[in-house]
């Protein structure tokens, strides 16, 4: 088997912000040497291509094709999103160079067991004073909408507004009161918060253990992990403000909030504690950052690749 080609190796400023998020918003995004720069009516700024992690691109962005070039380079993740990341358009390369968390994340679905040992993982991290363990799938979700519901009440009784329960109707945003109205928008903006970062890490946004039959099936489980904790008590209170505008005031209210509670980072760790629960504060992660290629062998081995393992008779055929 031939080798990959191999990416510069990087940085210990780099490997030190693996995961490091930054984000650029209306301006032009070019390159200098081998540094990024963000340029707007203020001026430039430089930042070294070699600290970017992951890179999310905002409203009135452009970038450069020498830009996008430095940054391939280094092995960054560049996402296209809506202020402050409240929504993913699209993305490029993941951020790891390593498919650990990926063949996790596979090995973990692909088991019945551990399939509903995770999806018990993300209940208890939803509803720490629950212990899930022996709940069955049918036992979870009736939990889990208890739950939400008895959020949705105590949020109604906490702000003073009248609740008659949960109505949406897809595609059309305007059929809910306003507070479904905010609820609704809340969720969409959570959702791509959640895409933006599965797709930084390299994981499948298919892959759920939760949610099931979609291509974000992965990305609903994980947006699910902040929705009575964010989500949910933010909309009540963007629609205890005012009726009006509904829709965007709750996406920047939940913006400023992601930024204040650095919830982007929170979502990578959690990600990180679901599917490799085992690497003690993820020590497997310098990993991330080397091309290594591996071929599999028996017994659940790996052998280097770029070797030929035949006989000397064999040895012809390459």
């Amino acid at each position: 088997m031939s080798a990959v080609q191999e990416r510069n190796s990087l940085s210990s400023s780099h490997r030190a912000r693996t995961g490091g998020i930054t984000s650029t918003r209306r301006r032009t995004t070019h390159r200098d040497a081998d540094a990024i720069t963000a340029e707007d009516a203020e001026g430039t700024t430089h930042i070294p291509s070699a600290t970017v992690g992951t890179l999310l691109l905002g409203p009135g962005t452009r970038i450069t094709h020498q830009a996008m070039s430095v940054l391939g380079e280094t092995g960054a993740c560049v996402a296209w999103v809506g202020e402050h990341g409240v929504r993913y358009y699209a993305g490029g390369r993941a951020l790891s160079r390593s498919a650990a968390l990926l063949e996790a994340q596979a090995t973990q679905w692909a088991n019945v067991r551990s399939r509903i040992a995770v999806a018990r993982v993300m209940y208890r991290l939803r509803f720490p004073d629950e212990d899930p363990a022996g709940l069955t799938r049918h036992e979870l979700l009736g939990r889990e909408g208890t739950r939400v519901r008895n959020c949705y009440r105590a949020q109604a009784a906490r702000t003073g507004l009248p609740w008659n329960g949960r109505h949406y109707t897809p595609g059309d945003f305007t059929s809910g009161d306003p507070v479904n109205q905010a609820i609704t928008a809340a969720a969409q903006c959570m959702y791509g918060v959640a895409h933006a970062v599965v797709a930084s890490l390299g994981c499948s946004p298919g892959l759920g253990f939760v949610h099931s039959g979609h291509e974000l099936s992965f990305v609903l489980d994980i947006a699910d992990l902040y929705k009575t904790d964010i989500g949910i008590p933010l909309a009540f209170d963007v629609a205890a403000e005012s009726e009006e505008d509904i829709g965007s005031r709750t996406r920047r209210a939940l913006r400023d909030r992601i930024n204040e509670t650095r919830l982007l980072e929170r979502c990578v760790r959690d990600i990180k504690d679901l599917l490799l629960p085992d690497s003690p504060e993820h020590a497997s992660e310098p990993a991330e950052n080397t091309d290594r290629v591996t071929l599999q062998s028996d017994r659940g081995l790996n052998v280097s690749s770029g070797v030929n393992y035949g006989t000397e008779d064999e040895a012809a055929l390459w």
